[in-house]
């Protein structure tokens, strides 16, 4: 099969690997759609922490079973079907609690194990979904930055008549507006640098939009949902937090980024700074709830690329104009 290689040291390539196999419990997918997101971007530069290399990456993904191995009940050859990446050892202290994304055996697709940007990917069927009647691949792909939203919501109080202001506009911004837009806030405010992607937020349900610099300064927001990544977005959110104001840290920030901190005003405003990492168990409420979002793929995925262009993919994905990009590797 083809895939995509990383190797941790920037370099892309793509390669003929062998056919997976189905061991007990796990199933070989064809995936028919994968999303790229910052983690991806990361895994390029080889500046994600818990990336293991070579690795074939990937793990927003939906596509159709082609082989079933020993024991499998749930699924049959050419089941159409999504997949939660993050596999967990299901026994940990933080599984039992819940946490799975913070179990320390975590293996999860594209990322320490091989993903779907390649032609098949195997794995186990714990993680695997059916993808609900009449729901395309490409949105099917969609749940899984979705459910990241759902469960960061669950870190954090009702969002109901809240002030809520998101930095960055990405797919993962945006999806954070829609469903901050439905659980009633009294305003969703959005500061991103890409005028299109601006644009875009106020389609997904933002009030009003700014550019970095130009939203007026402070401490008049319940809620910031910093899904940008960016050491200075972070810096800029908690200057604009009111008293007991939460600061909700959704993007992936270099692991050699600081800011600096004033432990006074965490103690003077009663600040709450929540950090929220991938889903845990939020991929089934997702699946759930992304039929209450009508249409998702056409508002948000604006390229597709084969496996082949997978380095222009990620240069698509780092580009002003776009809000998710995918790849198909069936094409």
């Amino acid at each position: 099969m083809r895939a995509v290689v990383l190797d941790g040291r920037g370099s892309i390539e793509i390669r003929e690997l062998p056919d997976p196999e189905p061991g007990p419990d796990e199933v070989v997918i064809a995936p028919a759609a994968v999303g790229i997101c910052g983690t991806d971007l990361h895994l390029a530069n080889g500046d994600y922490p818990t990336g293991r290399f070579p690795v074939v990456p990937g793990h927003e993904f939906a596509g159709t079973v082609v082989s079933v191995g020993l024991g499998v009940e749930r699924f049959t050859a050419g089941d159409r079907v999504c997949v939660d990446p993050n596999v967990s050892c299901g026994v940990c202290e933080q599984c039992r609690a819940g946490a799975t994304n913070l179990c320390p055996e975590l293996m999860p697709i594209g990322v320490t194990i091989d993903g779907a940007c390649a032609e098949l990917v195997r794995v186990p069927t714990k993680v695997v979904y059916q993808l609900p009647e009449g729901l395309d691949f490409a949105t099917g792909a969609l749940i899984e930055p979705l459910a990241c939203v759902l469960h960061a919501a669950s870190r954090i109080r009702p969002l109901k008549g809240l002030r809520v202001l998101v930095y960055g506009a990405g797919s993962i911004g945006l999806l954070a507006v829609a469903y901050a837009r439905a659980q009633g806030p009294q305003s969703i405010g959005v500061i991103e640098p890409s005028a299109v992607r601006r644009a875009a937020a106020v389609e997904f349900g933002a009030d009003a939009v700014h550019a970095p610099g130009e939203r007026p300064p402070g401490h008049d927001v319940d809620l910031v949902i910093e899904a940008s990544g960016h050491p200075s977005a972070v810096s800029d959110a908690l200057e604009r937090l009111a008293k007991r104001g939460t600061l909700l840290q959704m993007g992936v920030v270099s692991p050699e980024s600081s800011i600096e901190l004033f432990p006074y005003d965490l103690f003077d405003r009663e600040l709450s700074l929540v950090g929220s990492q991938s889903l845990a168990t939020a991929y089934p409420d997702a699946v759930a709830a992304v039929l209450d979002l009508p249409r998702l793929s056409e508002g948000m995925v604006t390229h597709t690329f084969g496996l082949e262009d997978y380095a222009a993919a990620l240069e698509a994905a780092r580009s002003d104009g776009a809000r998710k990009v995918h790849i198909l590797p069936q094409r």
